[in-house]
């Protein structure tokens, strides 16, 4: 073995060895919880079957290479026209993939439980540990578990951990889908009487601003040849503060589990709230003879919501409008390997919008974006399929649904049901089979199993739409009742009927469906690319004409205008959709499709491009135009925000637009010179000028009662000459996990982003990290999102920074011909 193996070994089992000691009682405030799992992500090796000789075998001259998971190796290849995974799929290769890990764990274990924990493989997983097959999990995007511990060598003896990941059979995706151990590892270690997986269940039946009731469900198992007699407390804190805790004494037979109810009241409850989600956490201790041998630590929210059918969404007492984005799993140039800063700046991003609501398009996410969604207060649809038994690309997971669909699906609610954020089920999206009657009988099941593990939560489905009619004349089928409804929508299996576009219909959802509430599901498919700009803006294009026709019109490059004038044929403008959901109060809110753009479905385009164009946010993390639209509508603060560049030819006539708020007017300037005042009328979201471009410097200057209230202004830039770097943050932790994301704009002399630079910029770090992406936002790019260089789209360039173990400074420069190089710092602390 080599001293880097042995190290290794060292460290997983001073680790396994911290997670099984004796825990002291939770009951002061200075109390540590120490956590019964531990990382098991570091120093894995792992090979790629690269030829028809690799079949599906490993051995003794397999050739390895070490790294971290998670990990996600389709982000790591080419982008190929004849990818088996196709446009659809992001143009990147899957193939079959196998990962091992050595190491050791300390005799004093031997008496415990071990189990490792894998959030997400995808897919057709398969473990070995020490020669001994544990299973296989065809899911890609659900947790599991296994218990190893008969398996396993105590002391010296070496162990040795496989897993094999099947990729090979494509497209089994409507998307990127990423390929690999793309979450979360874990070695968990307890005793043998202890809390099982996922074996808490909180809810908050009664909740006033004086008082909540705490319901607690705990399963205990004993894995012991005897039966026992345990004592088990829950206690409940606020931050560091115990609030209150019950006791119950249980005697639990040999080889059994036991799911016992505990009551507990808390005063004066702080409310989890989008605006406040506060948290409380409950742990749960299991002693035997006055000593503690197992602690389960859960968090919570305690709120009170509903679903009302003629005021929407009603939480804790307040009408709360969904103002909701869908999310697909992939964060971009790190692909779909999970990482938590990753997540949370999607986030960050997404609330500076406005945004209050996530939907999990379709899959179940990683663990992490619930807990993040918790923390900052997004109102979550959890979504389990994408398909059922019938599938939409040839080897998906409709060929595992007679199998697998209500293990993986009870999987799902185990896990997910304590997440405050959590506000409703979806069973399914743009079921091919809801329009039969096989759907309906899949539907009712669904909807028993998922109301089985909870009650408290809406059971919905993501309909394409639950009306069936030409959506051009509405109306008059209405009149006419020249109706076809889903009949899921009928079945009376859901609790919420939602809504995939439609958005004619929205207004007659009472009197199609009487008493039972509203939710849209997903809506709009608009289509921009960032700093792309048509001509002419007032018009409305569908793209492509019809979802069954190939789009051969248009622009060179595969680009959409960034007008809010582009939808999918199916879908609608953001600003239509967004129009009717703030009209009417029983509309419960909208999840737009989608917050950011995702590889893969380059809708309606093909090869060469790779991405989508769908986002309000690109590949990078960059707002396209409509984010400012969305927060003149969605937030408190102050928006004056006019577009597009201005650099055009002399003579030009040009449409301008300014998304505003908390004001009557805006006046726009061009070289000092009023080109006139515009106001929103009606319903109108934006303000529009035609003006005739000559250089210089475009001003709007929006007022209130006569006095201004903002002014912003946009100028004519010269030749690009220098870069400009910008981290979001400077300091990141050494953790190897961390990251900074830095921005790259492309500059004229005097500090105007050049809009029309597409300069390659080369990229040099030195230090203890790495570069782990690079990405412009453009959706025809195929240049490696791991590479050092990448070239800007419109003025714009991102480079992402992982940290290392150790501390230091990180310092980045970026590079390009013709421009003045540019550097910055980053503190790994």
């Amino acid at each position: 073995m080599t001293n880097k193996r042995k190290k290794i070994s060292k460290t997983v089992s001073l680790l396994m060895l911290t997670a099984g000691i004796l825990l002291s009682s939770c009951s002061k405030k200075e109390d540590v919880f120490v956590d019964r799992k531990v990382s098991f992500n570091s120093d894995w090796s792992f090979h790629l079957n690269d030829s028809i000789a690799d079949k599906d075998t490993i051995g003794a001259t397999t050739k390895w290479r070490t790294l971290n998971v998670p990990h996600d190796w389709s982000i790591e290849g080419k982008f190929d026209e004849k990818s088996p995974a196709g446009y659809g799929g992001g143009s990147l290769n899957g193939g079959l993939g196998w990962y091992k890990k050595t190491f050791k764990v300390n005799a004093e274990d031997s008496t415990k439980v071990t189990s490792i924990t894998f959030d997400g493989v995808y897919k057709n997983s398969e473990v070995w540990i020490n020669g001994h097959y544990l299973g296989k999990r065809p899911n890609g995007y659900i947790g599991f578990q296994y218990e190893i511990s008969k398996y396993l060598n105590y002391g010296d003896k070496n162990n040795e951990i496989i897993v094999k990941v099947d990729n090979s059979k494509q497209p089994n995706s409507r998307w990127y889908s990423g390929s690999g151990i793309f979450r979360n590892v874990w070695i968990e270690t307890t005793d043998k009487l202890h809390v099982a997986q996922w074996g808490t269940y909180i809810t908050t039946p009664k909740v006033t601003a004086e008082k909540a009731s705490v319901n607690f469900e705990t399963t205990i198992q004993n894995q012991n040849s005897e039966s026992k007699k345990a004592t088990i407390t829950t206690t409940i804190f606020k931050e560091d503060t115990k609030v209150t805790s019950v006791t119950q004494n249980i005697i639990i037979g040999a080889n059994a589990n036991q799911t016992i109810k505990q009551l507990s009241e808390v005063e004066n409850p702080v409310l989890w709230s989008v605006e406040k989600p506060e948290l409380y956490t409950a742990v749960t201790e299991i002693s035997l003879d006055d000593k503690i041998i197992d602690q389960y630590k859960t968090n919570f929210g305690i709120r009170d919501f509903k679903f009302d059918v003629n005021k929407g969404f009603i939480l804790n007492g307040k009408q709360v409008k969904i103002k909701g984005v869908c999310m697909h799993h992939d964060l971009g140039p790190l692909g779909s390997a999970i990482n938590t800063r990753a997540i949370e700046r999607q986030l960050e991003i997404l609330k500076g919008m406005g945004v209050n609501g996530i939907r999990t398009s379709h899959n179940p996410p990683a663990p992490e974006l619930l807990e993040l969604c918790d923390k900052m207060g997004f109102i979550v649809m959890d979504e389990a399929f994408d398909m059922w038994k019938q599938s939409k690309t040839k080897y998906d997971y409709g060929n595992d649904w007679d199998k697998w669909h209500k293990k993986d699906l009870v999987d799902q609610l185990l896990r997910d049901r304590n997440h405050p954020s959590v506000f409703m089920w979806s069973i399914g999206n743009e079921i091919p089979q809801q329009w039969d009657e096989s759907g309906v009988t899949i539907a009712k099941e669904l909807a028993v199993i998922t109301r089985q593990y909870d009650k408290t939560r809406p059971v919905t489905a993501a309909m394409n739409p639950p009306v069936n009619m030409n959506i051009d004349a509405v109306t008059l089928q209405f009149e006419q009742k020249n109706v076809q409804f889903n009949p899921i929508a009928k079945s009376g299996a859901l609790d919420l009927i939602g809504y995939n576009y439609a958005h004619q219909t929205y207004q007659y959802h009472q009197k199609n469906f009487p008493g039972v509430p509203f939710i849209a599901t997903e809506t709009t498919s608009g289509l921009e690319t960032r700093g792309y700009y048509d001509a002419v803006s007032d018009t409305i294009k569908k793209w492509p004409v019809r979802w069954d026709l190939k789009f051969t019109e248009g622009n060179p490059g595969n680009t959409v205008s960034a007008y809010d004038q582009v939808q999918a044929p199916w879908g609608s403008t953001h600003e239509a959709t967004w129009k009717v959901i703030k009209k009417y109060d029983f509309l419960s809110g909208m999840y737009i499709w989608t917050g950011f753009d995702y590889i893969g479905e380059p809708t309606p385009y093909e090869w060469p491009s790779v991405s989508s164009y769908f986002g309000i946010v690109d590949l990078a993390g960059f707002p396209k135009d409509v984010y400012y639209m969305y927060q003149s509508e969605w937030t408190d603060k102050t928006v004056l925000h006019i577009f597009p560049h201005w650099n055009w030819k002399t003579g030009q006539t040009v449409d301008v637009w300014a998304y505003y708020n908390n004001a009557d007017e805006v006046e726009l300037f061009l070289n000092g010179k009023s080109v006139g005042i515009r106001s929103k009328k009606g319903d109108d979201l934006h303000v529009m000028w035609k003006v005739p471009f000559q250089p210089g410097t475009l001003k709007a200057v929006s007022r209130k009662n006569g006095k201004t209230v903002l002014e912003t202004e946009i100028k004519t830039a010269g030749n690009p000459s220098n870069l400009k770097l910008t981290a979001d943050r400077s300091t990141i932790k050494a953790d190897a996990n961390d990251l900074s994301f830095v921005t790259v704009d492309i500059l004229d002399d005097k500090g105007t982003l050049a809009p029309n630079a597409n300069n390659e910029i080369q990229f040099s770090l030195k230090g203890n990290g790495k570069i782990v992406g690079v990405c412009s936002g453009d959706p025809v790019s195929h240049e490696s999102y791991k590479g050092t260089k990448h070239t800007a789209l419109n003025g714009k360039c991102l480079v992402i920074i992982q940290s290392s173990n150790k501390t230091g400074r990180l310092e980045l420069t970026a590079k390009a011909n013709g421009l003045k190089e540019a550097a910055i710092v980053i503190t790994a602390e």
